[in-house]
């Protein structure tokens, strides 16, 4: 397969001949280049001598992000299912994952490398770790994308990854954890109708690491091991964790302590973000046996918001994904009549930052959604915003669950 245009050719199974083409091939390269802002900061601030240039990675995630996303808009095209074997064998695809890995430990080890050696005021230091911090989180989507995958390179590189801002928890609680219960208020990781960014936040934080560190630790007893073994998977993560990050302390003195507590804090305020907008207030319903429904394209928030799309490797399409886990991110399909976030993640990431803009936005399309309209009993719902939702949306009926 090459790097520029490729066809890919197939025969649907009533006989037609389908040919497709990428159009967005090239423009994936995003994805690998977005590791990199921070060091757009780190440039300015080197050629200006202006510690506020250090923040233009947060006007360009913050501000210019959403902006393009307004002014380009949506991608709604899928790929013809017959090609998509051929799609997601490309080796493209793949190496710009694989790509990505290492450009996040780099732009770590700039930033604090200029955060060490340079005389910086107090706050153009935090604003540093913080874009980096920033980046980081981003650097989850890789790890996600990756972590999903079944062959042993590419879940070591997302062990990798997650290493950067000390994450290793996740594959075991994102794969096998939130994947299983999803959109169901068991999930420590679906926000609820009520439910702000922040008391999510201490809901979803520690109860992640505590389901993860218990399912390693079944996964390790079953094989007849003890958690404290080599072969747990978060071990092995927060291990390069530690070698890192105590290399850079050592290296750098110990303004490092406070940069990478700012680093890591914010890359996992990032991922708590992508978590909180992803599934709020939906809710699998209980079959006849007790059991939730299988995990669905509307038990998800999906946005196709075209440039942030490529920059997250099609994280948004988040729908698909948790219907299909192990489908590659460019691959990804949009569905009609899904639940639709009002613009991609670097805008509604903001709108969550401020309860009461997302409840006034993010409430109403809720209860819109056709597969809800307007049944407040169809919402997984914040047991402490209850009356409150109750005597707002009377006289619907909250159900119980």
């Amino acid at each position: 397969m090459g790097l520029l245009a490729v066809t890919y050719s197939a025969t649907t199974a009533d006989g037609q001949r389908v040919q497709w083409r990428d159009g967005k091939r090239l423009a994936w390269l995003l994805s690998v280049v977005y590791p990199l802002v921070p060091l757009v900061g780190v440039a300015l601030h080197a050629l200006t001598g202006k510690p506020a240039m250090l923040a233009a990675p947060l006007v360009i995630g913050y501000g210019l992000m959403p902006l393009l996303d307004a002014l380009i808009g949506e991608d709604r095209n899928n790929p013809p299912e017959a090609v998509v074997p051929q799609l997601e064998a490309d080796t493209y695809y793949r190496w710009l994952t694989w790509l990505s890995v290492p450009l996040y430990f780099l732009t770590l080890l700039v930033c604090a490398w200029w955060a060490g050696t340079q005389a910086l005021p107090w706050w153009a230091f935090a604003i540093l770790a913080y874009a980096a911090g920033a980046n980081s989180g981003m650097g989850l989507t890789t790890g996600h994308e990756l972590g999903h995958k079944h062959n042993a390179f590419e879940q070591w590189l997302a062990k990798l990854i997650l290493a950067v801002p000390a994450y290793g928890h996740f594959t075991v609680e994102h794969g096998r954890g939130h994947h299983r219960w999803v959109s169901t208020p068991q999930d420590h990781a679906s926000a609820r109708m009520g439910e702000s960014i922040y008391r999510f936040a201490l809901r979803e934080l520690p109860g992640g690491m505590r389901r993860a560190w218990a399912l390693e630790s079944q996964r390790l007893a079953a094989l007849g091991f003890p958690p404290w073994n080599r072969r747990n998977t978060m071990l092995q993560s927060y291990a390069v964790s530690a070698v890192l990050q105590l290399g850079l302390i050592a290296a750098f003195g110990p303004a490092m302590i406070v940069f990478l507590a700012i680093h890591n804090a914010v890359a996992w305020w990032q991922l708590t973000s992508a978590n909180y907008v992803e599934h709020y207030g939906l809710l699998r319903a209980k079959q006849a046996n007790g059991e939730y429904e299988p995990p669905q394209p509307r038990h998800s928030w999906n946005t196709n918001h075209l440039v942030t799309n490529l920059a997250l490797f099609h994280l948004q399409r988040h729908s698909d994904h948790h219907a299909n886990p192990s489908r590659r991110y460019q691959s990804l399909r949009h569905f009609p009549d899904l639940p639709q976030l009002p613009s991609g993640y670097f805008g509604v990431f903001t709108m969550a930052y401020f309860p009461r803009w997302w409840f006034r936005v993010m409430d109403a399309r809720l209860l819109a959604l056709p597969h809800v309209q307007g049944d407040l009993g169809k919402v997984n719902v914040d047991p402490r915003a209850r009356a409150r939702l109750e005597a707002q949306y009377a006289p619907q009926r909250l159900g119980v669950r």
